[in-house]
């Protein structure tokens, strides 16, 4: 998810509050224009990116389009790239972020979010034809490729493993299936993604970690001061659940519900 790779951008944040020409009924103003703007980064498979067609598709540009379906309005996807992403919302580029973006205590002192649509696992995953890790305490000792500064790196280390460097999911399963390495602990939605993709991939998941330090939920991201945004953005999630266009999705682009 996107935790990670924000520290930085969230260090350089200016601390202001939302613009007062931008305060208001939020819901009113995106009714009254009949469209909802979301920005978006459309680099970002599989939850927003462009197809061979350049079409701008995806999980979270379907939810999207569901989400401003439920408000009665059109959605409008604007694009953006990831440093300047989440400062739109400040300039009034767009009314929300939808781009897989994690809930943290650090933005929500600027921002508000919807309730969380998704959620991401540390999941640990072997190759395809081991039989001796079982769980990540059998991580001791042996190899994991993982980003050295990430959570999911310190996750590994904390189980005793040597954490070999890899530059994001694709090298670390890269490492894996060379056989340079055990293991590697390493994202759930990423794990899924991979095996919808290239499903005769040779590597298994064999333990999920869903305590709360290794879990990321991401929502929808809205300036501070729209309640009634707030809430029927919300409402529109549970809908979205509830007729089983989420679960619909979901399977889609997962090949399982991944709300939870």
């Amino acid at each position: 998810m996107k935790s990670i790779r924000s520290i930085l951008l969230i260090a350089l944040w200016p601390a202001v509050t939302a613009s007062p020409a931008f305060a208001g009924d939020a819901l009113a103003q995106i009714r009254s224009a009949g469209v909802l703007r979301i920005g978006t980064e459309g680099s970002y498979a599989p939850f927003t990116y462009h197809d061979e067609a350049g079409r701008l598709t995806g999980f979270d540009v379907e939810l999207g389009t569901a989400i401003a379906q439920r408000l009665r309005v059109k959605p409008r996807f604007i694009e953006s790239k990831w440093d300047a992403l989440i400062a739109g919302l400040d300039v009034n580029r767009y009314d929300a972020v939808i781009n897989e973006i994690a809930v943290t205590d650090a933005r929500k002192l600027k921002y508000d979010y919807s309730d969380p649509y998704i959620t991401s696992h540390a999941v640990l995953i072997v190759a395809a034809d081991n039989t001796t890790i079982r769980s990540f305490d059998d991580l001791k000792g042996r190899k994991s490729a993982n980003t050295l500064t990430s959570n999911l790196g310190r996750i590994a280390a904390a189980h005793g493993a040597q954490v070999i460097p890899a530059q994001g999911f694709n090298e670390s399963i890269e490492l894996l299936t060379a056989g340079r390495v055990d293991a590697t602990v390493n994202d759930s939605l990423s794990f899924l993604d991979l095996k919808k993709h290239t499903p005769d991939a040779k590597v298994k998941v064999v333990a999920i970690d869903t305590s709360p330090d290794s879990s990321d939920k991401s929502a929808v991201l809205i300036r501070k001061g729209s309640p009634k945004l707030r809430a029927a953005l919300n409402e529109a999630i549970a809908e979205l659940r509830k007729d089983g266009t989420y679960a619909r999705i979901s399977q889609k682009y997962f090949g399982k519900d991944v709300f939870q």
